[in-house]
């Protein structure tokens, strides 16, 4: 074990973390503590973790589905905040009672002290981003096969973000492709993931109709290149979204909503294009029409019309379950493309910046809790 070719007696023996904890009286507790940092073994590494963003898919385990616009700061001898939950959000939490649980899926830094193995020791000093669930933290002892290593001259802000959303934004297109489809639809086309597969796309070739909500994002991404962006705010919505759908020829569909109608909206034009010049047929076109839900940002139910005949689908999709049917040899694919373009089709865009602090401050939770596009938070656990 080593520190830059020292022993590892020079690591740091302790280190500041976040913790999230929900207790039967329906309040969630988000506090900042302090933690052991683990010598590593001969596969692992440790990180000096210098930046971690919060996804959308991270706030479910910082806040279990709480109200946070209930979040007040907790007095103690650390930083904490707590939010309230309903009845019925804490009895689909009862697995999680009582248990401070880590957050965090992804995270970037350099590695300061690596085990025995080659494959460890091969990351000594390098910047990588890295996936372990548990990323706010200062430092954090990982496995070398979950870091991916950058190239030099690579910030740890830019690794950050290696994974959730670009390998997300790839699998997005394999699916289409395994699936059998040519031309998709994203229903967030403004945030950094839509970004990230709309420059994939140019690139590869692939028609994307990007769904966004304000006005002022369709000008956004015209300039970065899209051609087809529906703004679901504008009264020519639905008519805008069948034309192109229609340009597109798209069947599949991944949706960040959740609830609503938005996946149902999308189903029946795409329905409407399938039908188009076509003899009547009581049971709807043969064209299979698939929505892929991959997150909440609507919690309420998911509500369905049923206009679009009977050939659909609508499911859940998640990247880890995604990866592992890919497979290895895919994965690493994948994995290798994103450390090659991470200042470029992957790059992401933060609009705030917070200390492992700054995250448990009511006000901060409220801002970044609303996940608002253009304004992605990156936590920064050395500031």
């Amino acid at each position: 074990m080593s520190d830059f070719g020292t022993d590892a007696a020079s690591l740091p023996t302790t280190c500041l973390e976040l913790r999230s904890t929900v207790t039967d009286d329906g309040l969630v507790t988000l506090a900042v503590r302090e933690t052991d940092v683990r010598a590593p073994g001969d596969d692992e590494v440790v990180v000096k973790v210098e930046a971690a963003p919060i996804n959308p898919s991270d706030l479910g385990m910082l806040f279990a589905g709480a109200d946070l616009r209930t979040a007040t700061a907790v007095d103690g001898d650390t930083p904490a905040a707590s939010a309230s939950l309903s009845p019925a959000v804490l009895a689909a939490q009862a697995g999680r009672l009582g248990k401070p649980m880590p957050a965090g899926n992804e995270g970037g830094g350099t590695v300061i002290a690596a085990g025995a193995s080659d494959a460890a020791q091969g990351l000594l000093g390098k910047v990588v981003g890295f996936f372990s669930g548990n990323a706010y933290a200062q430092y954090r002892t990982v496995n070398a096969a979950a870091c991916l290593p950058m190239a030099d001259g690579i910030e740890p802000a830019a690794a950050a973000a290696a994974f959730v959303n670009p390998l997300t934004a790839l699998g997005m297109v394999e699916t289409m492709r395994s699936e059998g489809h040519t031309a998709l639809v994203h229903t967030v086309g403004a945030s950094n993931l839509g970004l990230m597969l709309n420059r994939i796309c140019i690139d590869d070739g692939v028609a994307l109709v990007n769904l966004v909500r304000r006005p002022e994002h369709v000008e956004q991404l015209h300039q970065a290149g899209a051609t087809h962006v529906v703004d679901t705010s504008a009264d020519s919505f639905i008519a805008d979204l069948t034309d192109a759908l229609r340009a597109t020829g798209a069947t599949i569909a991944f949706d960040a909503i959740g609830g609503g109608d938005t996946a149902s909206i999308l189903l029946s034009c795409m329905e409407k294009v399938a039908t188009e010049g076509n003899e009547f047929n009581r049971y709807g076109s043969s064209t299979h029409k698939q929505v892929y839900i991959y997150g909440g940002l609507d919690r309420g139910p998911t509500m369905l019309r049923r206009d679009f005949g009977t050939s659909w689908s609508v499911g859940g999709w998640l990247l880890t379950p995604f990866l592992m049917q890919l497979g290895q040899e895919g994965t690493d694919r994948l994995r290798h493309r994103v450390a090659d373009e991470i200042t470029t089709t992957f790059a992401s865009t933060y609009g705030i910046r917070l200390s492992l602090t700054d995250v448990v401050d009511p006000a901060q939770i409220r801002r970044y809790g609303r996940m608002a596009t253009g304004d992605k938070a990156l936590v920064t656990p050395h500031a």
